[in-house]
């Protein structure tokens, strides 16, 4: 069934790109909205989804559980039907399609794939969520959510985890951590690890960049969060005394599911094609350009999706607990997001002329010159809560928006940039979609979370003192 909704999406996008016109195709002027223009009303329905997602699972957990999709196609109903009374059908259908294939699209067919074929991968083998394991685990993600990106070192070492701490009490710190370091804090070395990276990658900022810029904050990030987090681990590990017997019977350690490592490294090689070749082939739909890379990218992906479950036998992904329901949850939850996102995205770019102006005008020193510690803070608070792509952008476009220049004498304020918007994704579930994947797949294994709120309570406590530690040492 699955698999059938996925090909009816290519087919549809497919017949939407050959309505839209020919090779090469102008966009014209495209009837977008004039952010300057909006009032901060505009981001109420955004505020209610947040609100939400915040209050419904604890107010009404069973009418939240069956009917958040209704919830958020609700949310932004009430966004699109007065945009599209107040500023017309033209205007509106340009910004629905924009964000739609230019951002939706991409951002939920990059997150199936990568939850399809890390998914279909098991590593076997009962490993004992000791304090050394489970923070060995947490480092061996850091590392690899730089170059498989967040969502997929996530989904690829959660459920292993899920399984070496089953007959742990005390274990709800270790996926809190998890989303810190994994989800977030460790996709910060290449444009691989997070999509803010990648948009840069696209705009031109060079593939290694980050890995030179951003390794030294990332590395402070890491060691404190991964000896705080060994210190906590110890004290609850010694706490509980004699654990009882681990249900998951001992074997040695091994991995299933092989094919799909060579899909990962597939995926890999997509995302990278994508951001490389040129071909200067485009299509429009409704004034939107789309690029022909972009398109192979998108189909590849699904392609790769599709391989996943064809060579992926049922017993591997059963024996890893898999399930539909965090890709069905992302997918729902962040259409709403990223609809009533639009009006608040355009505020943003309208800058020193939106209604976010005092914001704005608080990167910059009287001379023009960057306050590096506020592009790292409003950068990050704004991605604590807005989609942390265009929220790079935005603030990548204020600095002046040439890669050549914030690659070499603003490559601090392109740095502080860059931090903002990857490590402080970690501070809400919303922050960055890897977290509300993990979020969900924990609780599928019946283990609860904590609320959204709840969550913000770690990381206020934990994250927002070391991003002080962060901004004394590297953005003063």
């Amino acid at each position: 069934m699955i698999a059938l909704r996925i090909v009816a999406l290519v087919a549809l996008v497919a017949l939407a790109w050959m309505a839209g016109g020919g090779v090469a195709m102008a966009a014209g002027d495209a009837p977008h909205v004039d952010g300057a223009r909006l009032g901060l009303a505009w981001v109420l329905p955004f505020a209610g989804i947040l609100l939400s997602i915040a209050i419904m699972p604890l107010a009404a957990p069973s009418f939240w559980h069956h009917h958040y999709g209704k919830v958020s196609a609700a949310w932004a109903l009430v966004f699109i039907a007065p945009f599209m009374a107040i500023h017309g059908l033209p205007t509106a259908t340009y910004e629905i399609v924009h964000t739609v294939l230019l951002e939706y699209v991409p951002f939920i067919v990059l997150l199936l794939a990568l939850f399809t074929v890390t998914g279909g991968i098991r590593i076997t083998g009962n490993l004992h969520g000791s304090p050394a394991m489970n923070t060995l685990l947490l480092a061996i993600g850091t590392v690899l959510a730089g170059w498989i990106g967040t969502t997929g070192a996530a989904m690829l070492l959660i459920r292993p985890l899920i399984r070496a701490n089953d007959n742990r009490k005390h274990k709800v710190h270790v996926f809190v951590f998890f989303i810190f370091l994994v989800a977030n804090i460790g996709g910060a070395l290449t444009p691989l690890g997070d999509p803010p990276l990648f948009l840069g990658f696209l705009k031109g900022v060079a593939f290694f960049w980050p890995t030179t810029h951003l390794f030294t904050e990332m590395l402070v990030c890491a060691i404190v969060l991964l000896g705080l987090f060994y210190g906590l681990d110890s004290y609850w590990y010694r706490k509980e005394g004699h654990l009882p017997r681990d249900p998951t019977p001992d074997s040695p350690i091994a991995i299933q599911g092989g094919a799909n490592i060579a899909l990962m490294l597939a995926i890999i090689g997509a995302v990278l094609m994508s951001g490389t070749w040129k071909p200067g082939i485009t299509w429009s739909i409704n004034h939107v350009e789309v690029e022909l890379q972009n398109i192979v990218r998108d189909v590849l992906l699904v392609v790769f999706t599709l391989l996943s479950l064809r060579l992926t036998s049922r017993a591997v992904r059963d024996g890893n607990g898999f399930t539909w329901a965090p890709i069905v949850e992302v997918a729902k939850l962040f259409a709403g997001i990223f609809l009533t996102i639009i009006p608040a995205i355009a505020i943003l770019k309208a800058g020193k002329a939106g209604a976010m102006e005092p914001l704005v005008s608080l990167v910059n020193r009287s001379d023009g010159s960057p306050i590096d510690a506020w592009y790292f803070w409003l950068s990050g608070t704004l991605s604590s809560f807005l989609d942390n792509a265009p929220t790079y952008l935005v603030f990548f476009n204020l600095a002046g928006g040439d890669a050549g220049t914030l690659m070499g004498p603003l490559a601090a304020t392109l740095t502080a940039i860059s931090c903002g918007a990857v490590f402080m994704g970690a501070n809400t579930y919303i922050g960055n979609a890897p977290n509300f994947m993990v979020k969900a797949v924990v609780e599928a294994a019946g283990i609860r979370m904590p609320s959204f709120f709840g969550y913000m309570a770690w990381s206020c406590c934990i994250l927002v003192p070391l991003f002080i530690l962060l901004t004394l040492v590297f953005f003063r």
